[in-house]
């Protein structure tokens, strides 16, 4: 055997011990079934790519500074979730039974109690939401947090960005945290070196790099909108920091819409410390710091509205959303309204989905007509088939790209935030939602809903099943890489 054939001989036992190795890596991670299926595929199909794409993508490791930070601090943390209940006594009569088991559930997987006593605003166009946004800011006495995925200059978001440096300039404590990836354009810019001569103090979450990918992975992002103005007034929901008129123009997809709820109460308190806790596992600095000041304080009763903070991430639980969205799923007993741009839905969810058509819930999906990322669009087509059949509604919104990320069930309470029904969400990022158990303000959302289904096409069965051979393997093709997407 020539000198040749020995290293190809070599090259082929290497390759193929390290297939073995990591597809045996694989499964010992015990994920859902169609998780593993998918890196192994990959692993067997790609050589050498495919090992590549797992070190890199296919485990949710956080670094481990982010880890030893955030386990220094959850017992401290924890203590203060838990005082809440106490400082904030609730009666849970108010609940619809339904809710009831849901409540103690994120409870016991998030650590944050339902808490009475709030008035929720539902603001439903990015105009009022950034017009509020600003006036809150130029009122502000003494602090002022704001966390995004995206942060992207122009039109309003530069009206933001005045009011804030407005504020560091009369004293206010300013702090923005943005995730590394959503606001990479942002933070590569000249604005960072503007922000810090303004005073206002500017930390990246979850940074990115050759190195840190060896440690952590690339895509496990921090997708929270959050704002909190003097430990007074919150806001959430799915709206980025962005003024759709010039964020993303050239996709075809049509502007952005959102939704965001604005908060005064006691759960802003709540609010709070979720904001300083993540504050600190970026840098450091956080509640010995912040307790006791103005940032962090127990709150008056603001109205009436029943709240529940529902913050999420591949750590410490990462199944916590995933099991809250199913057992709000399964919690249906008449209706169930949707509305998600990404939908990516895994096995269990889709199980969800089809049982509750089956018990004979009037069960509907709200997903943008066009979409910004077409793999997501293909993987999604590719599941139409097995809920259509089943009798759930899947309707295509024409208005824009539909960004408002909600669940209303039976009418009676809902999940409101940043997280989209796709295995990124439900798996890999760090997300901000709220249950919602007022029935005024739930109907509110509701109304909102059924007004985006004022500007939709239902999906015809028919027209699905008519998809030529070509398009179902290519949709199915991609559906594959959903753990991917």
């Amino acid at each position: 055997m020539d000198e040749f054939s020995w290293y190809a001989l070599v090259a082929v036992a290497l390759h193929w011990s390290a297939v073995v190795g990591f597809s045996i890596r694989v499964i010992m991670r015990r994920r859902p079934v169609g998780v593993l299926l998918a890196w192994i595929a990959i692993i067997l199909s790609v050589p050498v790519v495919g090992i590549l794409l797992y070190l890199f993508l296919g485990e949710n490791r956080v670094s481990t500074r982010y880890l030893r930070r955030g386990e220094a601090i959850q017992a401290q943390y924890l203590q203060w979730k838990q005082s809440l209940s106490r400082h904030y006594p609730v009666d849970l009569s108010r609940l619809h039974p339904e809710a009831l088991p849901l409540q103690q559930q994120a409870l016991s997987l998030c650590g944050f109690p339902v808490i009475p006593g709030n008035r929720v605003e539902l603001v439903t166009d990015y105009e009022t939401t950034f017009r509020s946004l600003v006036r809150d800011i130029r009122e502000c006495r003494s602090s002022c947090y704001l966390e995004f995925y995206i942060w992207h200059a122009g039109g309003l978001v530069d009206e933001v960005q005045a009011a804030l440096f407005d504020a560091a300039q009369r004293g206010v404590s300013c702090r923005v945290l943005l995730d590394a990836v959503g606001s990479k354009p942002f933070l590569n810019s000249a604005a960072v070196a503007q922000f810090r001569a303004a005073g206002v103090e500017l930390a990246v979450s979850l940074p990115v790099g050759p190195l840190t990918a060896l440690v952590s992975r690339a895509d496990l992002r921090n997708h929270r909108k959050v704002v909190v103005i003097d430990g007074e007034i919150a806001y959430t929901g799915s709206q980025n920091l962005v003024d759709p008129r010039f964020f993303k123009q050239d996709e075809d997809v049509g502007q952005w819409i959102d939704a965001m709820v604005r908060i005064e109460g006691p759960v802003v308190e709540a609010f709070a410390g979720n904001f300083i806790q993540d504050w600190e596992v970026v840098t450091g600095v956080g509640f010995e710091y912040f307790e006791g000041t103005t940032d962090l304080k127990q709150l008056d009763a603001k109205g009436s509205a029943l709240v529940q903070l529902v913050p999420s991430g591949p750590q410490p639980k990462p199944l916590a959303i995933l099991q809250l969205v199913l057992a709000s799923i399964y919690s249906a007993r008449h209706e169930l309204i949707i509305t998600t741009p990404y939908f990516v839905p895994d096995e269990s969810v889709l199980t969800a989905l089809v049982s509750a058509a089956h018990r004979g819930v009037k069960v509907t999906v709200i997903i943008p007509e066009k979409n910004d990322s077409r793999l997501v669009d293909y993987a999604s087509r590719a599941v139409f088939d097995d809920l259509l059949s089943e009798g759930v509604r899947i309707a295509t919104f024409r208005g824009g790209l539909l960004h408002t990320k909600s669940i209303s069930v039976d009418g009676e309470y809902c999940m409101f935030g940043s997280l989209n029904l796709d295995m990124r969400s439900l798996w890999l990022n760090f997300e901000m939602s709220l249950y919602l158990y007022d029935q005024e303000l739930v109907s509110q959302v509701r109304a909102m809903q059924m007004a985006y289904l004022q500007q939709c096409d239902l999906v015809d069965p028919l027209s699905i099943g008519q998809r030529s051979l070509v398009q179902r393997f290519a949709e199915n093709a991609v559906h594959l890489l959903a753990p991917l997407l």
